[in-house]
C-alpha cells in the first residue's frame, strides 16, 4: 500500500493526503511538512505533471494565480517580510510550488540567500517538522484567508 507523501497529488486528489488546507481552482494548497521558516506550504497541480509547461495554458494561469494568492494568504498569516517562490523540478519530478516566507528575524546573510542554501538537516531534524501542536494555528489562518479570498475554489 502506498502512503499518501509517495504520491503527493493523487492523494490530494484522492482527500487522503492529511497536509492539503484547500483545493483551489488552479491547484490544492499544502502546508508544509516541515516548518523550519513558519508558514511554509506548497500548491500541487490538480493532474500530475512533470513542469509547469506540460499544463494547457488556462490550467497554468490558474496554477500561478492560485501560487500568488496563497503567498498572499501567507504574508498576511505569518507578518513576514516577503515571500519567496520556487518551483524547480530537480529532485522531486512533479509539478509544485514551495511558497517560502522569510523573515527579519532570520540570519541576514541567510535572508539574503535562496532558502535552498540553508543546511540541509533542516529538513530533515525532527524539530522543524510539522507538528499540529505547534503549526495547526498558522496552518488554520492560512487556511482562512485562502478561503475567504477566493470564492472561485472548488
Amino acid at each position: 500500500m502506498t502512503e499518501w507523501y509517495e504520491d503527493r497529488i493523487r492523494s490530494a486528489i484522492n482527500g487522503i493526503n492529511p497536509m492539503v488546507m484547500t483545493e483551489l481552482a488552479g491547484g490544492y494548497a499544502v502546508f508544509g511538512d516541515v516548518q523550519f521558516l513558519p508558514g511554509y506550504s506548497v500548491l500541487l497541480p490538480k493532474r500530475n505533471v512533470a513542469s509547469l509547461n506540460d499544463l494547457a495554458i488556462n490550467e497554468r494561469t490558474a496554477f500561478l494565480r492560485d501560487m500568488s494568492i496563497l503567498g498572499d494568504a501567507v504574508l498576511f498569516a505569518c507578518h513576514a517580510k516577503r515571500i519567496n517562490y520556487d518551483i524547480l523540478g530537480n529532485t522531486d519530478n512533479f509539478l509544485h510550488a514551495h511558497v517560502f516566507p522569510r523573515y527579519l528575524t532570520e540570519d541576514a546573510k541567510k535572508l539574503k540567500k535562496p532558502v535552498w542554501l540553508y543546511s540541509s538537516d533542516y529538513w530533515t531534524n525532527p524539530k522543524y517538522l510539522y507538528d499540529p501542536q505547534k503549526h495547526d494555528q498558522l496552518r488554520q489562518k492560512i487556511t482562512d484567508y485562502l478561503i475567504s479570498h477566493t470564492n472561485y475554489r472548488c
